[in-house]
């Protein structure tokens, strides 16, 4: 069966810098996408950023534009999340979230599997 495993989140400083990882076990090859998420307390989860499994990236929050990059280690079977200049509005737990095919979606009614979230909490 599909597993998502994150890891890398933690307490960082306004500015600093974390990497998030997302480790996927269960697909057949690497016909599978990867989005991130995030939920902040007292708001709804909305997406962060995708990869697709041919490699193409998508955007799904202004907000991190500039600032946060994904990757993947196709080898590996994981997925990452490089967050920069991270800031105070970041704080929320964060998920990866996956999907048979190559196409990355926004909604994350399209995802079918999902980690169990890890906590990121930017403060001085």
């Amino acid at each position: 069966q599909v597993q998502l495993v994150e890891s890398g989140g933690g307490l960082v400083q306004p500015g600093g810098s974390l990497r998030l990882s997302c480790a996927a076990s269960g697909f057949t090859g690497d016909y599978y996408t990867i989005g991130w998420f995030r939920q902040a307390p007292g708001k709804e989860r909305e997406g962060v950023l995708c990869i697709s499994s041919i490699g193409g990236n998508k955007n799904l929050a202004d907000s991190v534009k500039g600032r946060f990059t994904i990757s993947r280690d196709t080898a590996k079977n994981t997925v990452y999340l490089q967050m920069n200049s991270l800031k105070p509005e970041d704080t929320a737990i964060y998920y990866c979230a996956a999907r048979s095919g190559y196409v990355c979606y926004d909604s994350q009614n399209a995802y079918d599997y999902w980690g169990q979230g890890t906590q990121v909490t930017v403060s001085s």
